[in-house]
């Protein structure tokens, strides 16, 4: 689907999608404060990106999302969002999720995202929190695996985090 578009073209329409749900459309200014980019590189990109079909700019209104913009930006941010909540899921803090999620997010495959988008919604989703996420914090905590360990004051840590 977007095989054609650069990183960079990606990263643009998923901010004007991001944009648009939130204001109905975006200023140039919106985006060049949401990519930390000067305005007229986002005149620049936004021009190309309107040739090429995917927005439409009508100056001193904004910048619109065709239906085939609108379509890449949703996919580039659900999969933003999924790889995002998978690294969190793993222990990676927050905002170094997000970064990372931003350069992950235009190289996996669409079936490894979507395995991904399973696992995070299958954990999401149970009724708690599952065991191996407390073994693997312990093992991320310590490099000991609790299932394998034979060491008293592992098994004492454990206890005292609550993991079976």
């Amino acid at each position: 689907m977007t095989s054609r578009l650069s990183r960079k073209a990606e990263d643009y329409l998923e901010a004007i999608y991001g944009i648009s749900l939130e204001k109905g459309h975006a200023r140039i200014r919106d985006i060049s404060k949401e990519l930390s980019v000067r305005p007229p590189s986002v005149v620049e990109m936004v021009k190309k990106l309107d040739e090429m079909g995917y927005v439409v700019h009508k100056r001193q209104e904004g910048v619109y999302l065709t239906p085939r913009g609108e379509e890449v930006g949703r996919v580039i941010k659900d999969r933003h969002e999924t790889i995002k909540a998978f690294l969190i899921l793993i222990g990676v803090p927050g905002p170094i999720a997000d970064k990372d999620a931003c350069v992950m997010e235009h190289k996996l495959d669409p079936k490894t995202v979507e395995q991904i988008k399973n696992l995070v919604k299958f954990v999401e989703e149970g009724p708690d929190r599952p065991v191996w996420l407390d073994h693997f914090d312990l093992f991320c905590r310590t490099g000991d695996h609790l299932c394998r360990s034979e060491k008293p004051l592992l098994r004492r840590k454990a206890e005292e985090m609550g993991v079976e």
